[in-house]
């Protein structure tokens, strides 16, 4: 399996539960801005949440990287389509991968 070390995430997903589920449970850091709820000077409650508030400006560039992440989504969804005919787990992983090997090899094929 993956060793997941951080994990991008939009405004979406902050809340303290996702926070600690990425650490708890994978280890990984989860890089969410803590943007939810009504604007205020006060640090929020939960650990997780306080603690990446307050290293947000540490951790801005590599969240900025995030775009590159959705933009081979945007890329896989619209040359490939977004339905996966597969109903098995392992044959769904399977699929992915074949699509993601196909995308690669496209994009090699249209730069060379």
């Amino acid at each position: 399996m993956f060793n997941i070390q951080r994990l991008l995430a939009d405004a979406g997903f902050d809340s303290e539960a996702h926070h600690a589920y990425a650490r708890q449970r994978h280890g990984a850091v989860a890089l969410i801005p803590a943007t939810i709820g009504r604007p205020t000077a006060k640090p929020p409650r939960g650990k997780h949440r306080r603690r990446m508030k307050a290293r947000w400006e540490s951790y801005k560039k590599r969240y900025g990287q995030r775009w590159q992440v959705e933009t081979v989504n945007s890329m896989l969804k619209r040359l490939l389509g977004s339905a996966l005919r597969a109903r098995a787990y392992w044959s769904r992983r399977r699929e992915m991968a074949l699509r993601v090997l196909t995308l690669n090899t496209m994009i090699l094929a249209a730069s060379g």
